[in-house]
């Protein structure tokens, strides 16, 4: 059995990637729900938006992390 793949794709404020390893969920839900918790440490480190993919391809639009 294939299980859905959903991770988070991270970029600074230039637009460009961050090599952050997100972890893989197998539910948009909790890709969803481990962001809200995560995005403060996410944002201190650098990143300006998040990009939920799924199975590889964007999944949703991406969510600008407020300044902290």
């Amino acid at each position: 059995m294939i299980r859905a793949h959903w991770e988070w794709a991270l970029d600074d404020g230039e637009g460009r990637p961050l090599v952050v390893p997100s972890p893989v969920f197998t539910t948009q839900y909790d890709a969803e729900q481990w962001l809200g918790e995560h995005w403060r440490e996410l944002a201190g480190g650098g990143a300006t938006l998040a990009r939920l993919l799924h199975d590889g391809a964007q999944a949703t639009p991406g969510v600008v992390l407020p300044s902290v």
